[in-house]
């Protein structure tokens, strides 16, 4: 029986993730993350997975971010994993919705202080005139909280992708690699082995 074949794809992924937890020499948390805008232009950039439960996959940005408003304003978005050491990878597709804010604040809370301060100093993906703007901006907040708790900003929350498709890729010699597609209907999932 090939490895592939479950009932459910999520536990396959955890098992794969902590393989790669275990053996990938950089970061096994890395995944590609593809938006697409109102007119359906596509764009993908690499972000951290957060969070992993039976909901879906979780990861923290900026709103006013274009993946943050693209996310938000289109609901579906693509990820995709590849952990070179196994020689293996997941796609993923699925609705976004948004993190609870007692999920956020506790993540935001876990952050080194100087990565909260960033996200309120950091305007993300907005023109920035030279880097001089950036580190005194972090500086201005620096001295606002002060001896205080570092709010978590308005604008800075979690997404997760519920996952209504996930595709699991093995690679094999002579390019004859193992790939099966699951489809969730409801709460069951179907599965079709795929040709590489």
């Amino acid at each position: 029986m090939s490895e592939l074949e479950t009932d459910d794809p999520l536990d396959l992924f955890r098992r794969w993730y902590q393989d790669a937890r275990a053996s990938e020499p950089d970061v096994p948390d890395a995944m590609s993350l593809a938006t697409s805008d109102a007119d359906g232009n596509p764009s993908v950039r690499m972000v951290l997975l957060k969070g992993l439960d039976d909901r879906g996959f979780v990861f923290y940005t900026n709103f006013n971010s274009p993946k943050g408003r693209e996310a938000l304003t289109r609901r579906r978005a693509a990820l995709n994993f590849h952990w070179k050491s196994l020689k293996k990878q997941v796609r993923i597709q699925g609705a976004v919705e948004t993190v609870t804010d007692a999920e956020a604040d506790a993540y935001f809370a876990s952050r080194p202080r100087d990565s909260q301060i960033a996200a309120w100093a950091s305007r993300q993906s907005e023109p920035m005139a030279e880097r001089f703007d950036l580190e005194r901006r972090f500086a201005e907040y620096t001295a606002k909280f002060q001896g205080a708790p570092v709010p978590r900003p308005p604008h800075w929350s979690g997404l997760r992708v519920v996952p209504d498709v996930l595709e699991f890729w093995v690679d094999r010699p002579y390019r004859l690699h193992e790939r099966m597609l699951f489809r969730r209907a409801g709460s069951a999932w179907s599965a079709a082995r795929l040709y590489p």
